[in-house]
């Protein structure tokens, strides 16, 4: 390279260099923010304008892969203790336990009013979120893994909160509902894999996604917004354990569902169809679902109480387009008293386009199913069953493709 060219190059490097030192401070830290902060912080070793950059960086995420304890500890330890901007959004994870250096850490991060944290620590027994976390007044996210949940006396609720994850955790019945009705603009809630919880109460004016996992007794939705909603009964559950009252006059349904006015995708999942059958099954429901377009729920066509709690559902939900279904066994079943009942049912399902059974296994009580679908929808245009049987299809396969069908357009689809 010629001398002219090696100086012309020079000094572009020196006017692009100035140019990066002579950036604002926040716009430092966003650009670092794309970085690990391990990354970040080694940056301070570039001239003395990049020293203290990483400590305006909005966006922190600790992983401690690679490190040792004690050097993960240290680094978590700097970056709280020397941080001089505002922290918008915080998320640690581990593999390690931390246990004793938990508490100090989250007083540390409630001092910094971040916007948005993210709590997965996975190792040993459950940590107690400590009463600060609770104070963080601007908190807009909030996800939290293996954790115990205790609020103060002293909450105030969170009042920007519009998203909440709890995932692994232990509670109680007061605690969960204050935490969720204290949060009057939250949208998105999800509550997964916990203990403790026998009354779950939903109380969130505003929310649009619910998705709840686990175990409990007994659940009572106010979310007149609702959209989405994603509901699991563990099989080990009181509420799926317990046998109907035969004098229980109390619809689950309406209980559980018929406030939800809203609702445009609903799945049934687990147990849960078992807890909705419980009581006195309605057939019209005070609250007709008119924006339900999508059903997705595990039943048990061996119980004829599920499958009528399942058309009641149907019938109460007039713009229905889609119907997913997964069939799970029981060993007590009375399939000639369902059929009987069954056959008294009349339904108009106009707008149903597609449904699917899975796990089919060619009983009767599922055959009935698939003929009520098509002799009930006269705008449906596909059946998908996913056959599971242990004995030759052919049979079933051939009382399916001849059953009579309101909808010349349907098909009948079997996979294996």
């Amino acid at each position: 390279m010629s001398t002219c060219k090696k100086t012309r190059a020079e000094a572009t490097s020196v006017v692009s260099s100035d140019r990066l030192s002579s950036l604002p401070p926040k716009i430092k830290g966003n650009v670092l923010s794309r970085l690990d902060v391990r990354e970040a912080v080694r940056t301070s070793t570039l001239s003395s304008t990049w020293r203290d950059a990483w400590t305006n960086m909005p966006k922190i995420s600790l992983r401690d892969g690679n490190f040792t304890r004690t050097r993960f500890v240290t680094l978590v330890d700097m970056v709280l203790a020397l941080h001089m901007g505002t922290i918008e959004e915080f998320d640690i994870s581990s593999e390690k336990s931390y246990h004793d250096e938990f508490a100090r850490w989250m007083l540390m991060l409630s001092r910094r009013s971040p916007r948005s944290v993210t709590i997965k620590l996975n190792s040993g027994p459950r940590y107690k979120i400590s009463s600060c976390v609770f104070s963080i007044g601007d908190l807009k996210f909030l996800q939290l893994e293996n954790c115990i949940i205790s609020l103060p006396r002293a909450f105030q609720g969170f009042k920007s909160l519009t998203y909440l994850s709890l995932n692994n955790f232990s509670s109680t019945d007061r605690n969960i509902q204050n935490l969720i009705s204290f949060c009057p603009v939250l949208k998105d809630l999800i509550l997964t894999t916990f203990e403790g919880i026998n009354q779950l109460n939903i109380q969130a004016p505003k929310l649009e996604y619910l998705r709840v996992y686990g175990d409990f007794e007994d659940i009572n939705l106010e979310a007149p917004n609702l959209k989405v909603a994603i509901l699991y009964l563990g099989h080990q559950a009181k509420a799926y354990q317990s046998v109907p009252i035969v004098h229980d006059k109390e619809n689950h349904i309406k209980k559980s569902l018929g406030g939800l006015s809203e609702i445009k995708i609903l799945g049934i999942t687990g147990s849960f169809m078992k807890y909705l059958s419980k009581g006195r099954i309605l057939t019209k429901l005070p609250s007709v679902f008119t924006r339900l377009e999508n059903i997705y729920l595990n039943i048990c066509f061996w119980d004829r109480r599920q499958v009528f709690a399942a058309y009641s559902l149907f019938q109460n939900a007039p713009n229905l387009k889609k119907l997913a279904v997964w069939s799970y066994p029981s060993s007590t079943w009375d399939q000639c008293q369902a059929r009987i009942l069954e056959h008294t049912l009349q339904m108009q399902m106009d707008h149903l386009v597609t449904a699917s059974v899975g796990c089919f296994r060619g009983l009767d009580n599922e055959v009935d199913f698939v003929g009520k679908l098509l002799s009930w929808a006269p705008a449906l245009e596909e059946v998908k069953i996913e056959w599971k049987g242990e004995t030759d299809c052919s049979m079933v396969f051939a009382k399916l493709l001849a059953m009579p069908r309101v909808s010349a357009r349907a098909k009948v689809i079997v996979t294996f």
